[in-house]
């Protein structure tokens, strides 16, 4: 599998890492953050997957830092949130706001997980490695911006099968291509779809998990 046979269009990453950024821009307005932390949120929630697989699992540079368009928009991102941040709850409810990003991210996410399973490939990691990489191209960027703004972060908590799902995602990539022998292109966006449908599902009937300890009632 090359570079050219799946990769993640251009303008759909930079529609992606512009979409994301103004959700870490909302959280850390909401926080009270001044402009840096509000930067810094979201950065770390636009480029925090890749930046994670980049530098700690494959060792290469980031590529935020090899194309200059994604610190351009995600500069972007920050200042038009800041500057319109006022007027947003008027226009568009903040549940509106995070359903809009929930259903960007049920396509960024499995095709960015996709694209870091094929580099962890690439790089010779065992296929345990494989699939712990493409999960955490996906899920680190919200993880990374919950711990700056002090909540507990979303993956830890009970809520919408977000992270099991993609789990089972990058588990269907790799059957397709290694059991099923089906082509690593047509294996890639098979995986995307089905994780796009399945979080679509999970979000308009709101799947959850539930916490391991409950509350017995008196």
């Amino acid at each position: 599998m090359t570079d050219s046979d799946f990769q993640v269009p251009v303008l759909f990453d930079y529609v992606a890492t512009f979409t994301w950024a103004v959700s870490g821009a909302i959280v850390a307005i909401r926080r009270r953050f001044d402009i840096t932390g509000v930067f810094i949120v979201s950065l770390l929630a636009a480029i925090g997957g890749g930046l994670l697989r980049d530098t700690m699992f494959l060792n290469r540079t980031p590529v935020f830092l090899v194309d200059p368009a994604y610190l351009s928009l995600i500069a972007g991102a920050t200042i038009i949130t800041a500057v319109f941040a006022r007027y947003l709850r008027n226009l568009i409810g903040p549940e509106t706001i995070q359903k809009i990003v929930d259903y960007i991210d049920a396509l960024g996410t499995p095709a960015f997980a996709v694209f870091g399973m094929h580099l962890a490939e690439e790089a010779g990691l065992p296929l345990m490695s494989i699939v712990f990489v493409g999960v955490a191209n996906g899920v680190a960027g919200g993880l990374l911006r919950d711990v700056v703004v002090r909540d507990v972060p979303a993956l830890l908590r009970p809520g919408q099968f977000a992270s099991l799902t993609l789990l089972a995602a990058c588990g269907v990539y790799l059957l397709l291509t290694i059991q099923a022998d089906v082509a690593p292109n047509r294996a890639a966006w098979i995986t995307v779809s089905a994780f796009f449908v399945a979080r679509v599902l999970t979000i308009r009937f709101n799947w959850q998990t539930s916490s391991v300890w409950k509350d017995q009632d008196p």
